[in-house]
């Protein structure tokens, strides 16, 4: 048994260097395997090259009855494969699919989204109002996180003021349409995500065909008609808003949704401010790393909404004072004479 071995691990060795396909190395040590059990049926008993190779032919006949089990066994395998339907075959592994995986490796090991949530991510789609100082954190860490469609509306174009705060914009895109200069930062950043750059107001007559191809929104904008424009559209779907702030050195974050209980924006703000008690970041000024603590809040509130994990800020709204370093947590709550959420009926706040 020994001697077939050396010498079928020869036959092999000596294939593969001359390389010959594996099916005719096969057959080269099928050929020596019958060679050998021709000498012990052919040769008598005791005969000196029938000793040589084991002496008896009924050890070789059952290392040939294994082997032909081994050949029927894969044939068979073989034969049910190709009869499997192409929408049950598993998908084959591709470069994409695990630089994707090791890219989000650090979401899928946390216990509050796992596979799962970042599952609910890949298949999430959210839109942002407006590419400013909120949008640009906001954005870049929902691409970062995996979101698989992201929608971004917004008519202005960088400026180079704009820069001491809207990170997702450089120098090199002033005068580009803010959508397309932080589409490109986006995809840059994930190429596996899909940005919808939509160039222009929001107005009344497209917002609700707008929102209805996305899950949720965030609202960035520093103008109040289009906030409370987002507020009611959102509201009349039924859809999530995460909805921000800043001035100067303070900002507020909060989840408006009163289809899960919690109030929608007009309960909390049922009037714009008063001219000059809310002054815009041209007139009064504005720290320019506080739009990237509101805006990656923002963001870390749409993935915790999205995956599924810990508690949204339904019902409450948080207030961040830079200049003080001070951070409160408020509860507010709907109004039953709301003009634009009054109608409808909360249910329990979860997501």
């Amino acid at each position: 048994m020994v001697v077939f071995l050396v010498m079928a691990a020869a036959l092999w060795g000596f294939g593969a260097m001359i390389k010959a396909p594996v099916n005719a190395r096969f057959l080269m040590i099928g050929l020596l395997y019958v060679a050998i059990l021709a000498i012990q049926v052919a040769l008598p008993q005791g005969h000196p090259l029938r000793e040589a190779t084991g002496g008896s032919a009924a050890e070789w006949l059952v290392l040939g009855g294994l082997g032909v089990v081994v050949w029927g066994y894969s044939k068979g395998l073989k034969s049910l494969r190709k009869h499997v339907r192409p929408e049950n075959k598993a998908p084959a592994p591709s470069r994409d699919s695990s630089v994707e995986l090791e890219r989000n490796a650090r979401h899928i090991v946390l216990r509050e989204i796992g596979g799962p949530g970042q599952k609910r991510l890949k298949t999430a789609r959210v839109l942002v109002i407006g590419a400013g100082g909120l949008g640009a954190p906001a954005l870049q860490y929902l691409a970062a996180a995996g979101v698989g469609t992201i929608g971004v509306i917004d008519d202005d174009v960088v400026e180079n003021s704009n820069l001491q705060r809207q990170v997702i914009h450089i120098d090199a895109r002033i005068g580009m349409p803010k959508v397309f200069s932080a589409q490109a930062a986006m995809e840059a950043q994930n190429p596996f995500v899909t940005v919808r750059p939509y160039n222009r107001r929001l107005e009344a007559d497209i917002a609700a065909d707008l929102f209805a191809d996305y899950d949720l929104i965030l609202d960035g904008t520093d103008d109040p008609k289009t906030r409370y424009l987002v507020n009611e559209t959102a509201v009349a779907l039924k859809l999530p808003l995460i909805s921000a702030a800043i001035s100067q050195w303070e900002g507020q974050i909060s989840l408006f949704d009163p289809s899960r209980g919690a109030p929608c924006y007009a309960c909390v703000f049922p009037q714009a401010a008063a001219p000059g008690l809310a002054p815009s970041c041209a007139e009064g000024g504005v720290l320019g790393p506080l739009p990237g603590v509101l805006g990656a809040m923002m963001a870390v509130e749409a993935v915790k909404f999205l995956a599924g994990a810990g508690e949204p800020l339904l019902g409450r709204m948080m207030i961040y004072d830079a200049l003080y370093a001070d951070t409160r947590l408020i509860k507010i709550s709907r109004r039953e004479d709301c003009v634009v959420c009054a109608s409808q009926s909360g249910v329990s706040a979860g997501n």
